[in-house]
């Protein structure tokens, strides 16, 4: 039981790093677009209301993150959909970040290039916390194998 306990609060902990950065980054985007639209050449009111739409969307695909952190153990498939959530924004970053020359457009790189380097270090923490989880399955399951 302390085992499980020790896992589940540093699982909670690295995602709760991860979600917290996340949703600070949302909540900022949405009430503050003002301060990130010339980062993405964008201006007047559709680009703050489009920096706006990114941060709305920030805190919504942290749903399974909330859940995650609330209980990793119990909703490990939160876990598992939050990693799969990161990965996918990393490789989409990545990508992006190629579909132009940061020759040309150095800010918009720069503001790409920190979103792909929280991204990978969300993912590293998430991919610990997902491994402490699964090692922790394994041992019950191979526990409870043995007590029947």
């Amino acid at each position: 039981m302390i085992l499980k306990n020790k896992l589940r609060i540093t699982a909670s902990i690295l995602i709760g790093i991860v979600f917290i950065i996340n949703i600070q980054a949302g909540i900022d985007f949405y009430l503050n677009p003002e301060k990130y639209t010339a980062a993405y050449e964008l201006s007047g009111i559709p680009g703050e209301i489009s920096v706006a739409g990114v941060g709305l969307l920030f805190i919504m695909w942290n749903v399974p993150y909330a859940f995650a952190l609330w209980n990793p153990i119990n909703y490990k498939i939160s876990l598992v959909q939050a990693i799969i959530m990161q990965t996918l924004g990393l490789i989409g970053e990545t990508v992006l970040l190629y579909r132009f020359s940061a020759y040309d457009f150095p800010h918009l790189a720069n503001s790409i290039k920190r979103f792909i380097y929280f991204d990978s270090a969300g993912l590293i923490l998430l991919l610990i916390a997902g491994f402490l989880i699964y090692r922790y399955k394994k041992e019950q399951r191979r526990v409870d194998s043995h007590a029947v």
